[in-house]
């Protein structure tokens, strides 16, 4: 059996550096580009999500069947079919995303978005380049969800940690090599691009399992998916309305400095979401096997563990990111004027991505059993209420309004969505899922930077600062990690057997 915690650390291992590589440029990009420039890359950034919903729920049905099929034996034909089936669709896909970005790029450069020192005819050369980009990026996230299904996943996680490498990092000494401007920026990236997808799709065929007959377009494995497929998309494209219509409205009504600002808190957000997505590829596999071969109670045990995992990894960083955002904005970019802009909105962004990314396990545990509906109608119930309080608050609060309005819809998952879904599923679960795997380490976390917050001292000296910031943001990890049964447990079984051999060699 693959290892579930091997796989969370590799996963781990590739989102964080790939977080850290991302906070870690953007002071760079600003200080090349400018804070407008900034703006623009945000505006990809949102450009990228909504195009996702091309997907059509494609790669999380690559992943889920692919990881049914590895515990059952002689699938290899149907597993080399299916991904022939689903990659000779998705390069049609890619291919539609670059005409239509091609195509709509000068209608968002002299129609949407409020430039001051930008030229038109840039905006329009970048947003192209942007649809080279995500025309070569689009597929990688399908053929990494083959090697995520089929449990590769520390291989997929060197992949997507180097990805991460060229594209944040080798973008920085190519601007300053080359001509620090939007077109070589995304020219880059577009070479990556393309360089990662052509690896990563000669690495998952070579991995396939060898079957007696070359693979090819099956309608027999589209007619056996499609429902879930179908579904997946149902959720997709609610979820991408719902997570970026605060976007969407702020690079319309707000000048695209003002949008470069909340482009970086989302930043700090997005590192926080990356945290979730590790725990998720891990489990989500694993938790499609145990449902297809129907043991409820391993299941239940995995479930709740891996929940506790999930809270130990985004809650101390949410707490540390929402209590000491001035702090940490500071110390990252150096820029009084980006602090005061910016910290507000850190906190609230944070906080919604968090409460988002506590309901990533609960939403893998639906689409392992083939359960979308349950999201999509919630999803939906959730656009008609906060799409109009987007607009509303917006107008009143601007980008602070929208960041309130993300709270508030995760908020609404997390109080509605659990109950509902636990009525069907592990039933009575709900309870020890808010209390033990949820609300404790919440809470302990709270109380322990709540006293860093109130002890830390005021001084002037920037590393002075970040040494008191990493001592509270440590203590506050540590207590969180006691604070849950399956770590204490883990911690437990690791000292016992060294106390029993200092009690032997004492006698």
């Amino acid at each position: 059996m693959i290892s579930v915690s091997r796989n969370i650390l590799a996963n781990l291992f590739s989102k964080g550096w790939s977080a850290v590589m991302g906070l870690a440029f953007v002071p760079f990009y600003i200080l090349l580009l400018g804070m407008e420039a900034y703006g623009l890359i945000g505006l990809f950034a949102t450009l990228q999500v909504i195009f996702s919903l091309l997907d059509l729920g494609i790669t999380t049905t690559l992943n889920r069947e692919l990881a049914r099929y590895s515990a059952l034996s002689e699938k290899a034909q149907e597993m080399r079919n299916l991904l022939r089936t689903f990659e000779i669709i998705y390069w049609g896909l890619a291919i539609l995303i670059g005409l239509i970005i091609y195509g709509i790029a000068p209608f968002i450069a002299h129609d949407w978005v409020n430039t001051s020192s930008l030229a038109p005819a840039i905006v329009t050369q970048s947003i192209r380049l942007m649809g080279l980009v995500l025309a070569f990026q689009f597929p990688l996230g399908f053929y990494a969800g083959g090697l995520l299904g089929l449990q590769h996943q520390v291989l997929n996680s060197l992949l997507q940690a180097t990805d991460a490498t060229l594209r944040f990092g080798g973008v920085v000494l190519v601007l300053w090599l080359i001509q620090p401007t939007l077109q070589v920026f995304f020219g880059w990236q577009a070479l990556v691009s393309m360089v990662s997808t052509l690896l990563t799709v000669t690495i998952l065929w070579r991995i396939m399992p060898h079957a007696p007959r070359r693979a090819r377009f099956d309608v027999a494995r589209l007619q056996a998916v499609w429902r879930f497929a179908a579904g997946m998309l149902g959720i997709s494209s609610t979820a991408i309305l719902l997570t970026q219509m605060d976007k969407i409205v702020l690079s319309k009504v707000l000048p695209l400095e003002q949008f470069g600002y909340y482009s970086l808190a989302g930043v700090l957000a997005n590192g926080v979401a990356l945290l979730t997505t590790p725990v998720f590829n891990a489990l989500f596999p694993r938790f499609s096997q145990l449902v297809v071969i129907g043991d409820q109670a391993q299941l239940r045990e995995t479930y709740h563990r891996s929940c506790q995992i999930m809270a130990v990894i985004i809650i101390p960083v949410t707490v540390i990111l929402a209590c000491f955002a001035p702090e940490i904005l500071f110390l990252w970019t150096r820029n009084p004027t980006t602090v005061a802009q910016t910290h507000l909105l850190v906190t609230l962004l944070v906080t919604g991505t968090a409460l988002n990314g506590l309901m990533n396990l609960p939403y893998a545990l639906q689409l392992a059993h083939g359960w979308t509906s349950l999201v999509f109608w919630i999803n939906i119930v959730s656009i008609l209420i906060f799409m109009p309080l987007i607009f509303v608050l917006t107008s009143f609060y601007g980008a602070v309004g929208a960041a309130i309005v993300w709270c508030g819809l995760n908020g609404m998952y997390v109080l509605v969505q659990i109950q509902i879904m636990h009525q069907r599923l592990l039933p009575g679960e709900q309870w020890r899922w808010y209390r033990q795997d949820v609300v404790q380490p919440l809470v302990v976390a709270l109380v322990v930077a709540g006293l860093g917050r109130w002890w830390l001292p005021t001084t002037s000296s920037m590393l002075v600062n970040a040494l008191l910031l990493l001592v509270i943001a440590t203590a506050t990890f540590f207590a969180t990690a006691l604070s849950v049964t399956v770590l204490r447990q883990w911690m437990w079984a690791q000292l016992k057997p060294r106390l029993a051999g200092l009690r032997h060699g004492t006698h």
